[in-house]
C-alpha cells in the first residue's frame, strides 16, 4: 500500500466533501421524509437486507449507508475522510436512522476488524471506489475476510473503459496503467452532474471549487478486479455491464434516458459505462 498517497487523498476528499454536500440541501429532512439515495441497480443487487450486518466500504458522507439502514440492516460505514464520517454521523443523528460510521483507511480497517473477529453478512461498495485503492489484491482479501461463510459481496462501479476518455470523449488515459495517476484533486463532480446526483432540490452551494490538495488515482481493469476477488476465495455469481452511468455526467452531451441514467449523446455507439459484481463466500 502507498500510505503517503492515501494520506494525500484523505486531505483532498476532506476538501471536496464540503463542496459536494453544499449542493444537497437539507439531507436530514430528505431522509426523515422517507428518501433514499439508492439506484434500482444496487437495491436489486443487495436484495432483502433486513436483520443483516452490512459493511459499507468507502461510504463517503453516508447517504447510501443510511438508505440501506432504513431497509432494516445493521450498517457500518467506513471512509478515509474525516469530513465525510463527521457528516455521516451527524446525518444519522438528525435523520433518526441508526448506523455506525468509522474514519479509517480500508486497509487499516481490514486489519483491525480481522483482529477482533468482525464478520458481516454483506460487504458493499459503489461508484468511484476502486480508483482510490493502491493494492487490489489486498482489498479483495480484506473483503473476503470480512464476510461470514455464505456472505455476499455486492459491488457496482463506473466502468474502467469509460475512464479512458477526457470530457470531450477523446481518448486520453491508458486503460492499462501500473502507476498512480496524479490529479489536481478530487473535483466537484456533484456540481458537474447537477440534478443527476442530487435526487431533489439541487443547490448552487460552493461555486468554482478548486481543491487545494492533489489526489492520486489507480486504474484497475475488469479482469484485474474479478481475478483478485476470485483469488481471494469468492465465487462470482454475476458480472453485469450497463450502457449508462447512474447520475454521473462526466462527458459532453450526456443525456438522461430515464431514472437519472446518463447515456452518451444520440448517435454515439453504446459502450459500457458501469459494471456490477455479485459474489459469495463459500
Amino acid at each position: 500500500m502507498k500510505q503517503d498517497l492515501h494520506e494525500a487523498n484523505r486531505l483532498s476528499w476532506n476538501a471536496a466533501t464540503v463542496a459536494h454536500n453544499s449542493h444537497k440541501g437539507d439531507q436530514a429532512a430528505f431522509f426523515r421524509e422517507g428518501g433514499s439515495t439508492l439506484f434500482p441497480e444496487e437495491a436489486g443487487l443487495l436484495g432483502d437486507v433486513k436483520g443483516l450486518r452490512v459493511l459499507h466500504l468507502q461510504c463517503n458522507a453516508g447517504q447510501d449507508s443510511l438508505s440501506i439502514a432504513r431497509l432494516g440492516a445493521e450498517v457500518t460505514g467506513v471512509d478515509i475522510s474525516d469530513e465525510a464520517v463527521d457528516f455521516a454521523t451527524q446525518l444519522s443523528q438528525q435523520s433518526g436512522i441508526a448506523a455506525r460510521f468509522v474514519r479509517s483507511d480500508v486497509y487499516d480497517y481490514f486489519r483491525e476488524a480481522q483482529a477482533r473477529g468482525e464478520k458481516h453478512h454483506i460487504v458493499f461498495c459503489s461508484y468511484g471506489t476502486l480508483c482510490w485503492l493502491s493494492d487490489i489484491g489486498a482489498w479483495a482479501r480484506g473483503v473476503a475476510q470480512m464476510l461470514e461463510p455464505g456472505g455476499r459481496f455486492v459491488f457496482i462501479e463506473f466502468h474502467p473503459f469509460a475512464l479512458v476518455f477526457d470530457p470531450a470523449w477523446k481518448f486520453h488515459y491508458d486503460y492499462f496503467n501500473e502507476a498512480p495517476v496524479p490529479e489536481e484533486g478530487v473535483g466537484d463532480y456533484v456540481a458537474e452532474s447537477g440534478d443527476g446526483l442530487v435526487r431533489e432540490g439541487y443547490e448552487r452551494g460552493v461555486e468554482n471549487f478548486a481543491n487545494p490538495h492533489p489526489s492520486f488515482e489507480f486504474t484497475w481493469g475488469v479482469g484485474q478486479v474479478t481475478t483478485a476477488l476470485s483469488q481471494a476465495g469468492l465465487v462470482i455469481g454475476r458480472l453485469d455491464e450497463y450502457p449508462y452511468a447512474n447520475g454521473w455526467k462526466p462527458f459532453e452531451g450526456m443525456r438522461d434516458i430515464g431514472g437519472r441514467r446518463m447515456a452518451p449523446p444520440e448517435g454515439m455507439p453504446r459502450i459500457p459505462l458501469m459494471y456490477s459484481i455479485s459474489a459469495r463466500k463459500p
